[in-house]
């Protein structure tokens, strides 16, 4: 039996099962349109000057790259015996670095304008929303496409560019670069198993195997092209190739929902309208959707909007929604067209072509390709899931804006920089501003019915104790 000097906080901590927030709190200061949304009037020049930071070192990171690629690289000892430096050098390479420029980043750059421009925001945009919202959206998934495929390919422009001059690796051709001084071949040894050289009329200058040179023994008039002979590893074709085009790919396949067929966690299936392109306004009375099961609104017609012919057949039977849940597990996916994953993986198979190139045009060891694909291939995947939702579960969504008062910096014990400071609050955005009249707790809260309850304190709990806060007690 509870003490009867607890009995308050027991009742006060079971009378409300969401947290309550004073509804002043919500109304003060502010034009609401539902769920305590702050709107603006226009962009936060905050959050503006926040993304214009983003692209200013993103720029500049691209600089110190550009500039780490120019400089004289280290020159690693070399063996004149060795074969796998002994390729020719070809001047006419299958992709010089002017195309693998248009094929890598110009091309995406392109690709992702049509698709952001011409396909977003799709078929899940409500009847009645207004133009703005549309093009607001469209602008913002073509700004984070474009701001992904900046971050993937200036990554792996900095990381190979400054790896390069860093290690300063011989590529297959360079002693057709170096030209070597071999009239005064002793004076370059610095390593291997010294002998006597044997001088001779008939055969030359002969060297232990695997003697080891300087590189100052090269010769050759032109220091770019003798330079650019100790910047094999990692290939700079490959990683850009591979960061620009897999971007791409990537892309490509969340706009399209081009994906292996999955099974949706648990209650996925029933929280699908959010993946709409603005589910706030599927909620609105005034607003037509196509039926309650279906959250892409194919269907546009005035018959549609009744309620749908399954739901009607079902009832309330138990029975008929329980085969129906079981139904569902196989009809929750299936395969996209296979023309669709042609076409995505085409940039794919370009990037694998391009970094192909460097092994027959001997320009770099099959080792360095490889490398330098792996850093595009990491730069393209971690960039494509900083700025945009899962493939298979993100409905081909960016992740959304950060929220004005968020836009530099969140702070400990936050978890989300979309988020505002203030609890129980929505940002301002496309999503929110088309909500319904005002409610104490927000829409799909769970708690749309309940009137604000004023608080005090009751006795023996401290409002300001972060307990309570959590459990939402309230006085009595």
């Amino acid at each position: 039996m509870p003490d009867d000097s607890i009995r308050p906080l027991i009742y006060a901590r079971s009378v409300s099962p969401a947290p309550t927030f004073p509804y002043r709190d919500t109304m003060q200061n502010q034009e609401l349109a539902g769920g305590s949304v702050r709107r603006k009037g226009k962009i936060s020049w905050v959050l503006a000057l926040s993304y214009a930071v983003d692209w200013v070192i993103l720029i500049a990171v691209g600089v110190i790259g550009y500039v780490l690629g120019h400089i004289t690289p280290n020159k690693r000892p070399f063996a004149l015996d060795d074969r796998n430096i002994s390729f020719p050098y070809t001047l006419n390479e299958t992709v010089p670095v002017w195309l693998a420029v248009v094929i890598s980043v110009m091309g995406p750059i392109i690709i992702i304008a049509i698709i952001c421009l011409v396909f977003v925001p799709g078929a899940t945009v409500p009847r009645g929303t207004p133009k703005s919202l549309i093009w607001q959206r469209k602008l913002w998934e073509l700004h984070a496409g474009w701001l992904g495929l900046a971050l993937s390919v200036i990554a792996a422009w900095f990381i190979t560019n400054g790896m390069k001059n860093l290690f300063g690796k011989p590529r297959p051709d360079l002693l057709d670069r170096c030209q070597p001084d071999l009239d005064n071949l002793n004076d370059y040894i610095i390593g291997g198993v010294l002998r006597k050289l044997v001088n001779s009329n008939d055969t030359g200058h002969l060297l232990p195997r695997g003697t080891l040179v300087r590189p100052d023994i090269c010769k050759n008039p032109d220091k770019d092209v003798l330079d650019d002979g100790f910047r094999s590893y990692p290939s700079g074709h490959s990683s850009s190739a591979s960061a620009g085009l897999i971007y791409l790919s990537l892309f490509i396949a969340s706009k399209f929902a081009i994906t292996i067929p999955f099974l949706a966690p648990s209650g996925q299936a029933d929280d699908a309208q959010a993946f709409a392109a603005f589910p706030s306004r599927t909620r609105l009375p005034s607003v037509k959707v196509s039926g309650p099961d279906s959250y892409e609104l194919s269907n546009r017609s005035v018959s549609g909007l009744a309620q749908s012919s399954e739901d009607a057949a079902l009832g309330n039977k138990g029975i008929a929604k329980h085969n129906q849940k079981i139904a569902a597990v196989r009809r929750q996916a299936a395969a996209p067209p296979l023309y669709l994953l042609v076409i995505a993986v085409v940039p794919f198979f370009a990037s694998i072509f391009i970094a192909g190139s460097r092994w027959w045009d001997y320009r770099h060891h099959g080792f360095d390709i490889i490398f330098g694909y792996l850093i595009g291939f990491v730069g393209a995947v971690f960039a494509f899931r900083y700025y945009h939702l899962p493939i298979s579960r993100g409905a081909g969504w960016a992740w959304g804006p950060r929220s004005h008062d968020k836009a530099f910096w969140a702070g400990v014990g936050s978890y989300s920089y979309a988020t505002n400071r203030t609890r129980g609050q929505y940002r301002s955005g496309d999503e929110e501003e088309a909500l319904g009249m005002p409610e104490p707790y927000g829409r799909g809260s769970g708690m749309s019915n309940v009137p604000p309850v004023p608080t005090r304190k009751a006795q023996g709990v401290d409002p300001h104790d972060e307990d309570t806060a959590y459990s939402g007690a309230t006085a009595i």
